[in-house]
């Protein structure tokens, strides 16, 4: 982590299961430049009980800002994808002033728990098409009240002003689609889940998480090669996921076995999408997350999945000294998520 500036900006926080990562961002004139980042790894959030949760991750918040030199104190956090649950529906014959109801009716039929237990969020999206037939269609978005107060308290210990809360999905697409309009999925592996979310035109339609991730393939290593996991770890940066064809025997095939299930999940929402879309095609795969940098991850997918695959760059908007530039590259998959938050108050 590093000081860049001392000028005030806005927080990105981006709380997930075994780290929290924090961005600051300014915006001067046209540009948005970043002031200071920090992160803090293995932190087991999600392993303690519902208080001490609270009270841990406030601290750990306290800790990145205060050692990072960040002076903002006000923030938008995210919302992990798997616990927010997300439609887009298409409303017929609904005049505008009827929307909100119309949203809430429907909203019944598609949210699996009682909708006096969720907060409720929801957008028109702007779709040329929809205009011309004379339908609606809405993005909705629902989070369970109880994760959003969870939310408000950790902020109110860390005595940072909560702006927001989006979901992980919108800040991925902020900082690696931006204002590319064209079909892309957005392949985000942490360390406990992998998010597969299709995005279109901008706007997320499709979404699917599995429990699947990071830590999975470094467990499969562990237990294949009986070894500590610190070395799993090790060992799977270094020897990353052979090619199908290769017949290596060892630790790239414990991987690229352990990748598998990631694999049937993309092709399962690849059929799901052009099920419904059949005219359209995913134009590439943008790769983020913390096992982004897995040696020939990007290869070994776009070859069983015949498919361009790149890592995703959340910098693209973002002003910084050159000479950090190979640091940045390096934490950018870890970081997009918080890039995504920060940006959402600098547009």
């Amino acid at each position: 982590m590093g000081i860049l500036s001392s000028e005030t900006g806005f927080l990105g926080i981006d709380i997930g299961n075994d780290s929290i990562k924090i961005v600051e961002l300014k915006k001067e004139k046209d540009k948005v430049r970043l002031v200071t980042y920090g992160f803090s790894e293995n932190v087991s959030v999600g392993k303690t009980t519902w208080q001490n949760s609270v009270t841990n991750t406030a601290k750990i918040i306290q800790r990145i800002i205060n050692s990072s030199g960040m002076t903002s104190i006000n923030a938008v956090a995210s919302l992990p994808t798997f616990s927010v649950f997300s439609s887009v529906l298409n409303l017929s014959n609904v005049t505008k002033k009827d929307i909100a109801s119309a949203v809430h009716w429907e909203a019944k039929k598609v949210i699996p728990l009682p909708l006096d237990e969720m907060i409720l969020d929801w957008k028109i999206i702007q779709d040329p098409q929809t205009e011309e037939s004379g339908d609606i269609k809405v993005l909705l978005t629902g989070a369970p009240q109880t994760l959003v107060k969870r939310y408000i308290e950790i902020f109110k210990k860390a005595q940072v002003n909560l702006l927001s809360l989006e979901t992980e999905t919108f800040s991925l697409v902020r900082s690696l689609v931006g204002r590319d309009k064209t079909t892309v999925l957005l392949l985000e592996i942490g360390a406990s889940t992998t998010d597969v979310t299709i995005v279109d035109r901008g706007i997320p339609i499709l979404n699917r998480s599995i429990d699947v991730a990071g830590n999975s393939i470094t467990k499969a290593i562990a237990k294949n090669l009986n070894i500590e996991i610190s070395q799993a770890e090790q060992f799977k940066y270094d020897m990353g996921i052979s090619s199908l064809d290769s017949g290596d025997d060892g630790v790239p095939k414990i991987v690229s076995e352990s990748v598998s299930p990631i694999v049937n999940e993309i092709k399962y929402a690849i059929n799901l999408f052009r099920g419904k879309n059949g005219d359209k095609e995913i134009e590439k795969i943008v790769l983020t997350g913390g096992s982004a940098f897995l040696p020939n991850l990007p290869a070994y997918l776009s070859k069983v999945l015949d498919m361009k695959v790149i890592i995703g760059n959340p910098w693209e908007a973002v002003s910084y000294p050159v000479d950090l530039q190979p640091l940045l590259n390096e934490i950018g998959p870890r970081m997009s998520v918080a890039v995504g938050l920060a940006l959402r108050e600098t547009e």
